[in-house]
């Protein structure tokens, strides 16, 4: 039996922080209800301490939403858990994210402090979370980078104080998928009581790999997933949640499932790119516009015949209504004969071919022939006007 994995969406706190795209309460809620019905496990509703906005937001979405998990995200500062633990009032689940920076990188240049210190601090902060939230989330900031022993020493820490999450984000985007891979195995092999936690991944994607790594990250153990609607989130963006959900779906092999509706991804990231105003790269992984489009002759017969020759997602798993067979100058005639057809024309082959001369000749013209410019095309042919 496939073993569960939690997606844990972040695209309100994370995904939020993407310049100029930023949300108010209300938006937020809307959306926060569409990760609901999309089947998300935890929603990462904000940083309360970080504004006024956001801890209105966090208590607003604590209300608006039953099903999920919410979570606030704070520092290893006390404050910021008081300030976390109240947004946190009206939640049927909340959830205390709270960490501090382990690589080394952070501790002497971010933090300016020591790593007993900083182990010391991740103690006390999981310690404090736990008198409000039995459920208490803990992240290695920048871990991917963060030497394994010494990142063993302090999650061993963590969870001995009663963490029931452990975040073991690659901050940076750094890691290749075999490192981070491996970095989760040998926490889950050298870190005592790590089964009293589950290993969650926050990826972020500076060099392409955030997905991948986050897949690596489920097959040695990862038993979370941290990511956002469309990878958005800060710098070059972070998990894409689509694309991962997507990946466990087609490869059973890896022995893992979520709850995901996948049927609601494409409006979820509908709604999520008009809310942020922020346009999704036609050629992006599931959701993007041309993910189910097929311009080449070759290809478009070949789906014509079965869709499978080409598409190992069908369309309408992910919420899309149909595969496009876009009609351009490299199109074939057997997608000029589906096209018209779906038009309510059907050529014999010898109209089939004095149409595909003049569509050509039209192609040449126009980048990409549309329905209306094909009953022009029919309506000049010789044969219809006779």
């Amino acid at each position: 039996m496939a073993e569960r994995v939690y997606i844990f969406d972040t695209t309100l706190r994370d995904g939020e922080q993407v310049p100029g795209c930023q949300l108010n309460t209300d938006e937020k809620v809307i959306i926060a209800k569409a990760l609901e019905t999309l089947g998300v496990d935890v929603i990462e509703a904000g940083f309360p301490i970080s504004s006024p906005g956001d801890f209105k937001s966090v208590v607003e979405i604590s209300k608006a939403v039953s099903n999920p998990v919410i979570t606030a995200l704070s520092r290893a500062v006390e404050k910021d858990i008081d300030r976390a633990a109240e947004a946190l009032q009206y939640a049927k689940r909340g959830r205390i994210h709270t960490g501090i920076g382990t690589s080394d990188q952070h501790i002497f240049t971010k933090l300016r402090s020591d790593r007993d210190k900083v182990l010391e601090r991740a103690v006390a902060a999981v310690k404090y979370a736990k008198k409000y939230v039995e459920d208490v989330e803990f992240y290695a900031e920048d871990a991917g980078r963060t030497d394994n022993e010494y990142l063993a020493r302090v999650l061993e820490a963590v969870v001995k104080a009663g963490a029931t999450v452990l975040n073991i984000p690659d901050t940076t985007g750094f890691c290749l998928p075999e490192e981070y891979g491996r970095k989760i195995k040998y926490l889950k092999d050298n870190v005592k009581d790590i089964d009293k936690a589950i290993i969650s991944t926050h990826c972020h994607n500076d060099l392409g790999l955030a997905v991948a790594n986050s897949i690596a990250a489920v097959q040695n153990g990862a038993r979370q997933i941290e990511c956002t609607i469309n990878g958005i989130g800060e710098r070059a963006g972070n998990t894409s949640l689509e694309e991962v959900v997507m990946i466990m779906v087609k490869h059973p092999s890896i022995g893992v499932e979520t709850k995901i509706n996948t049927r609601q991804l494409y409006p979820t990231s509908q709604l999520v790119s008009k809310m942020m105003n922020m346009p999704i790269q036609p050629n992006k992984a599931v959701v993007g516009k041309n993910a189910f489009a097929h311009s080449s002759g070759i290809h478009q017969d070949g789906v014509i015949k079965n869709r499978e020759n080409y598409e190992i997602i069908d369309p309408h798993e992910v919420g899309v209504d149909k595969s496009s067979i876009i009609l351009t100058a490299r199109s074939g005639r057997a997608a000029l004969h589906y096209n018209l057809k779906n038009l309510g024309v059907d050529l014999n082959k010898e109209e089939l071919d004095e149409a595909y001369e003049r569509f050509l000749e039209m192609a040449d013209d126009i980048k990409v022939i549309r329905d209306e410019d094909l009953k022009r095309l029919v309506d000049q042919l010789p044969f219809k006007s006779a």
